[in-house]
């Protein structure tokens, strides 16, 4: 929905139910985020990379929403005006960004970016098939890069990443937020102290989407490998790692492969985990989840990252926040801190398995049929086969 076209009293409802979920500062910037995505800038050109040194040494690849009202909002605050290049594919959207965060070049050129000897830090929030190239550049230049979901949409996509991750020097984080969220962090650490297998079940409500937006394009990997992948990563990241493979993917739908669906699995210790994906109409307050699991003494009750309940037996955890946190800022300052702590960088490992599990759900959603998964293969092939399909 394109909420600068909506009515004065639709913004109004609208501005007033963000400020009491995500308070001034974050509505403020999420509102001027949507105009960011309108303005024009005729005449103008692409500004070249500056001679010389600079202190400043982070670059964003993809101008979109997100990036505008997250990646670049979150670095200036926590770090300053560091922001160095900014590239997108609409010139006026890497103006708008670039002019708001006072960068010193904007471009439509990727390579000027990921070429610049002054940039050590590149975030990729592009269209989703383009990830996996632009994070392979960066780490060939020796760049640490945080890329944003999906970091592959193919398998072949996936090798080619992980490869390049086993090759060269640059570091990588995954931009998954979730788990960096306040309570994800508090769920995760209590969810680590039980022992044997868990149950863990999420229903989510997200936007419903034009049948002509770009998530559906033949090669960007649609609403599975756009949206889903947040829940089957964390659903992974929460079953002890030695633990999680072989994984038995199994979906439930009716006419939609993407949408209005439900998947389950069956993880190497016994555990399930469910993600049910409902699309219908507009969520006024954004994307609504809940997450129930359940792990030897603990119950866990997970209401849109801004309310959790942990029950340990006889004694119960109420954790309610002031806003709702995605984990955004964690996430963001995290990948930041891959300049000086290599330690905070993903493994090839974990690259691969949260690719490959989200690979193969959109795999056993298309085909309507089970998928067996195994785990990571440190020996990359064209397209290594670890999965198969069950009759």
């Amino acid at each position: 929905m394109d909420y600068t076209r909506q009515t004065l009293a639709f913004k109004i409802r609208k501005t007033v139910r963000y400020v009491r979920l995500y308070g001034i500062g974050r509505t403020w910037t999420k509102i001027a985020a949507q105009y960011h995505m309108k303005r024009v800038f005729p005449g103008q050109e692409s500004l070249p990379v500056p001679a010389g040194k600079s202190l400043k040494h982070v670059g964003i690849i993809g101008c979109g929403k997100f990036a505008y009202a997250n990646i670049a909002y979150y670095v200036c605050k926590n770090y300053g005006d560091v922001i160095r290049g900014v590239m997108d594919a609409d010139l006026d959207k890497a103006i708008s960004l670039g002019k708001r965060y006072q960068a010193d070049y904007y471009t439509t050129d990727a390579e000027a970016v990921l070429t610049d000897p002054a940039v050590t830090l590149v975030y990729i929030a592009s269209n989703h098939a383009s990830h996996t190239d632009y994070a392979i550049r960066a780490i060939q230049n020796g760049k640490a890069v945080h890329i944003e979901k999906p970091h592959a949409v193919t398998e072949d996509q996936l090798v080619r990443l992980c490869n390049a991750m086993q090759r060269y020097t640059g570091r990588v984080r995954l931009g998954f937020n979730r788990p960096d969220s306040t309570l994800g962090r508090l769920l995760s650490d209590h969810f680590a102290r039980q022992t044997g297998p868990a149950l863990i079940n999420w229903f989510v409500a997200g936007h419903q989407i034009e049948a002509d937006h770009w998530y559906f394009a033949e090669l960007e990997g649609g609403r599975i490998l756009g949206n889903l992948c947040h829940w089957i990563d964390f659903t992974m990241r929460l079953i002890p790692e030695e633990y999680r493979f072989p994984v038995q993917i199994i979906p439930t739908r009716s006419g939609k492969s993407d949408c209005d669906i439900s998947v389950s699995y069956v993880f190497g210790d016994g555990s399930i985990g469910t993600i049910t994906f409902s699309a219908k109409g507009h969520t006024f307050e954004g994307v609504r989840e809940t997450m129930n699991a359940h792990r030897g003494n603990l119950l866990a009750s997970l209401t849109d990252f801004s309310a959790l309940r942990l029950d340990i037996g006889e004694r119960v955890i109420r954790r309610r926040l002031w806003f709702r946190d995605h984990g955004h800022q964690h996430s963001i300052c995290t990948s930041y801190q891959m300049l000086k702590n290599p330690s905070v960088a993903e493994s090839t490992k974990i690259v691969w398995e949260s690719g490959y599990l989200t690979i193969k759900t959109k795999d056993a959603l298309d085909t309507n049929r089970p998928v067996r998964v195994e785990g990571y293969n440190p020996t990359f092939g064209p397209v290594s086969p670890v999965s198969s399909n069950e009759p």
